[in-house]
C-alpha cells in the first residue's frame, strides 16, 4: 500500500489546530489540486481533485468517511475512489509540545485495485508521501497564517 507521513511543528496551541482540522470545510480545499468538495454528513463528504500522477493528469473523485474524531487529537479517515478504483485510510495526528507549541502529523495510505493495480501503485509510491507532506504542510501555514492574523 503506497504511504506517506508528514510532521512538522507549529507554533499554535493544540486546541487552535484542532479548531481548524475539526472543520473538514478547512482543510479540504488544500488537498493539492483541488477542484471541490462537498459536504454529505457531519463524518462523509465527497472530494474531487486533479491528481498529476506521472505522466497522466486524472481528475479523481473520492468519498471520504470520517471514522474518529478524537478531541483535540485525531481525526482518523477512509477513503474510496468514486470514479478510479481507488482506497485507503490517513489521519492528522497533534502532539502538544507546550502551551503554545503543537507537532502534526500527517498520514495517506492510498491503494490502486483493479487490472490496472499494480501499474499505478508503482507510480503511487512517490505519489502519496509527497502529496501526504504538502497537504499537512499546507494546514500548518494555514493555522499558522490564521493565529498571525488575530495577533
Amino acid at each position: 500500500m503506497p504511504s506517506g507521513t508528514y510532521t512538522t511543528e507549529i507554533d499554535v496551541p493544540i486546541e487552535k489546530v484542532w479548531d481548524f482540522v475539526s472543520d473538514m470545510n478547512r482543510w479540504a480545499p488544500l488537498v493539492p489540486g483541488y477542484i471541490e468538495h462537498e459536504i454529505l454528513s457531519d463524518t462523509q463528504s465527497t472530494w474531487t481533485f486533479k491528481g498529476d500522477i506521472g505522466i497522466m493528469q486524472k481528475t479523481v473523485k473520492l468519498q471520504i468517511d470520517i471514522t474518529e474524531w478524537k478531541e483535540p487529537t485525531l481525526v482518523t479517515f477512509d477513503l474510496k475512489g468514486l470514479n478510479e478504483n481507488f482506497a485507503g485510510d490517513g489521519y492528522f495526528k497533534a502532539e502538544a509540545l507546550s502551551d503554545s507549541k503543537t507537532v502534526m502529523h500527517g498520514n495517506l495510505d492510498i491503494t490502486a485495485k483493479g487490472v490496472m493495480g499494480p501499474m499505478i501503485n508503482t507510480i503511487l509510491k512517490s505519489f502519496v508521501p509527497k502529496t501526504a507532506e504538502d497537504l499537512t504542510k499546507a494546514i500548518a501555514e494555514e493555522i499558522t497564517n490564521i493565529e498571525l492574523r488575530r495577533v
